[in-house]
């Protein structure tokens, strides 16, 4: 009966400390207040003169020393506590309003962590990063390399994946300054900018995680979105900036991101395009609706061939003369075939650029190296053997197109 009543004690006790092992669940809390909630950060060059005027914080002259590398400014744009909108409020857009709601503070350092640490030194919250929304890097400093802000923002476990980055025309402190009309919210505004790209069908979708998994890949390239500030603070989707080797090789125009789109069949397809079908004033205004493409590879005498297959669905949106009729199946049919030839060229033009450079944004050298792995690893096997190989890479590219609405008009 002790023995009994013993072990019933004991499993007492054991219980509740199991108990209090729940409640300490907030030791390590931390107030929203007592957080510097960032929204967006810009990575620029520093301007002349930034190392004479820094403090010596995260290195000293003997024990800790300067990394050898160009000094960069990082501009964050931080939450004002209280100051975020819910809802539709009174103001309603942006603009002036904006100015309300963030902060927008910056300084230089040597790296990402410097330069952040140096910020940190001056703001009197933790700087959180777990709503960071955009990071935007200015095309100068994507030339000389993204290594290290690509290393400091994939190892900090707090920036989501579904954050968006993209490359600036010009500074990107400006781009984080701007105050648009339609949003109280800077970052936001950048974040919706790009999610409504997608959406409408202007830009792959591509988030920073993505960018980062194709980085890695042995067979292929990052690309990020090529944005430019526009005088009334609007944000302008420029087109795509393509990486070799963590740099900046060059942008594309706003409509070869079609073209990227159709080789990959990515939808939904969003681009217009005009369509000469016999003299100078016979033109049509062309909208493609949907896309599908199929990527094989083959290896014919020793050599990998890639052979690319797209189909898209156009409508015929409006007629730019209106002397000019369509009145019969003839005229479809050479819509139709105006498009494929005016597609074929724009997808061919895109991947000699790539090949030029070197910058296998399309992934072929993910489908060499999953459909043919023996003539991967006896012939490539590596990320720099696949570079110089993509630029002689044999690419086939055919076209289809098809017209499915016209569109009606009343007589």
């Amino acid at each position: 009966m002790r023995s009994g009543r013993r072990v019933k004690r004991l499993l007492l006790s054991a219980f509740a400390a199991s108990v209090f092992l729940l409640l300490t669940g907030c030791w390590d809390r931390l107030e929203i207040e007592e957080r510097a909630i960032v929204l967006g950060v810009s990575v620029d060059n520093a301007p002349p003169g930034a190392a004479k005027r820094e403090s010596e914080i995260s290195h000293t002259a003997e024990g800790f020393p300067v990394p050898d590398v160009n000094m960069i400014r990082v501009t964050l744009q931080i939450a004002l506590p209280g100051k975020i909108p819910l809802g539709p409020g009174e103001s309603g857009g942006g603009g002036k309003g904006s100015e309300q709601t963030v902060w927008v503070v910056g300084t230089e350092g040597h790296t990402v962590d410097d330069a952040i640490m140096n910020l940190q030194q001056q703001i009197s919250g933790r700087l959180f990063f777990g709503h960071l929304r955009v990071i935007v890097v200015s095309e100068d400093v994507a030339r000389l390399g993204m290594q290290n802000i690509n290393d400091y923002f994939h190892r900090n476990p707090e920036v989501r994946r579904m954050a968006w980055m993209m490359i600036s025309k010009g500074s990107a402190e400006q781009v984080m300054r701007a105050s648009p009309e339609l949003e109280r919210v800077p970052a936001l505004y950048l974040m919706s900018t790009m999610d409504n790209a997608v959406k409408l069908g202007k830009f792959p979708e591509n988030y920073v995680g993505m960018y980062w998994s194709n980085s890695a890949k042995r067979g292929q390239e990052g690309y990020l979105p090529y944005v430019e500030l526009k005088k009334m603070q609007n944000i302008e989707v420029k087109g795509m900036a393509y990486f070799k080797d963590d740099k900046l090789q060059g942008t594309t125009k706003p409509f070869q991101v079609a073209a990227y789109m159709s080789i990959k069949g990515m939808n939904p397809a969003g681009y217009r395009g005009v369509v000469k079908i016999g003299g100078a004033a016979d033109s049509v205004m062309i909208y493609a609706t949907s896309r599908r493409s199929t990527i094989k590879v083959r290896v014919q005498d020793g050599e990998p061939i890639v052979n690319v297959a797209i189909f898209t669905e156009i409508n015929l949106e409006e007629k730019i003369n209106e002397q000019f009729t369509i009145n019969d199946s003839a005229s479809l049919v050479q819509i139709e075939e105006q498009n494929k030839r005016s597609l074929l060229r724009e997808t061919e033009a895109l991947i000699r650029q790539m090949q030029e450079k070197g910058s296998d944004i399309f992934g072929f050298g993910e489908y060499v190296r999953a459909k043919k792995p023996g003539y991967w690893n006896a012939r490539i096997g590596s990320k720099n053997k696949w570079q110089r190989a993509f630029k002689e890479l044999r690419v086939e590219v055919e076209v289809n197109s098809k017209i499915r609405r016209v569109g009606m008009k009343a007589k």
